[in-house]
């Protein structure tokens, strides 16, 4: 690749990054400190980036630093973060804090999933929830928005899955217009097709800030569970393994789910011991 291709495509990205994020050059050039001028000549592939510059210009438009370490690529710098593997010795500490905070949910489910919604660790309330459903869907990748929506996952036992099922695809649309990534478009694609119709009014059953997952609590028990699910992220991350997890909970509603997901872990671990 010759120096000016380097340049066009550095240009391309850039300026497709900056119209996703909806940024004027105006806009960015406050943001990095530099010359409107030079933003353009950067987009035009008439100047070349320095390192220092791509970092400031990525920082600007929010960009996640996997694809911060993509656009130094694409300009011919190597990555500027690492990408380490969640089972290298060298984050012994981070997934022990990842542990530590999935057993301090419980008995409340939660889970931790990398950025395409596969299921990194969960907590023995996200199994209890999960119990009796079709065994393939949790045969490892366990892709969570599939367990969530598909017809012989958790989907046949939410009550409110018209809404539920929307709430989760508007989610994945979000992210994918912010980031997009084809596993993530294609798995969009996928749920999307078996989906029930978006409801055309709004949900009935919101609690007046959130609408809650309404979930049967087993396929033999009709007893209902209203949850609230919270997302959490290394908001300090510099590492793209780091960044891109998510930690996702499902919190009770009322006192009544929380007394139900209590009889639940406590029924599986026995279960368990025996």
């Amino acid at each position: 690749m010759t120096v000016s291709q380097i340049d066009v495509g550095f240009g391309h990205a850039l300026r497709t990054w900056r119209t996703r994020r909806r940024v004027s050059q105006l806009d960015l050039t406050l943001r990095t400190g530099t010359t409107q001028r030079h933003v353009s000549f950067l987009e035009s592939g008439r100047s070349a980036p320095g390192r220092a510059m791509i970092v400031r210009l990525a920082e600007a438009l929010e960009l996640p630093i996997r694809e911060r370490n993509d656009l130094l690529l694409t300009a011919g710098f190597a990555p500027a973060y690492p990408e380490s593997r969640l089972e290298d010795p060298a984050l012994e500490p981070v997934r022990t804090a990842l542990e530590r905070v999935l057993r301090g949910h419980l008995p409340y489910p939660a889970v931790v999933v990398d950025r395409h919604g596969d299921l990194v660790s969960a907590n023995a309330g996200f199994s209890a929830l999960v119990e009796g459903i079709d065994a393939t869907l949790l045969a490892p990748p366990v892709n969570v928005p599939r367990l969530l929506l598909h017809p012989n996952g958790l989907a046949a036992r939410i009550v409110n899955l018209d809404v539920w099922a929307w709430h989760v695809l508007d989610r994945l649309d979000s992210e994918l217009a912010r980031n997009p990534d084809d596993e993530l478009d294609a798995l969009l694609t996928e749920l999307a097709a078996i989906a029930p119709p978006r409801p055309r009014n709004p949900p009935a059953d919101h609690l007046g800030f959130a609408v809650p997952l309404r979930l049967r609590a087993g396929t033999a028990d009709e007893r209902e569970l209203r949850l609230i699910t919270t997302l959490t992220h290394f908001g300090t991350a510099i590492d793209v393994t780091l960044a891109e997890l998510r930690l996702e909970a499902f919190l009770p509603a009322d006192d009544a789910t929380a007394a139900l997901l209590d009889e639940m872990v406590g029924r599986a671990a026995r279960r368990n011991s025996d």
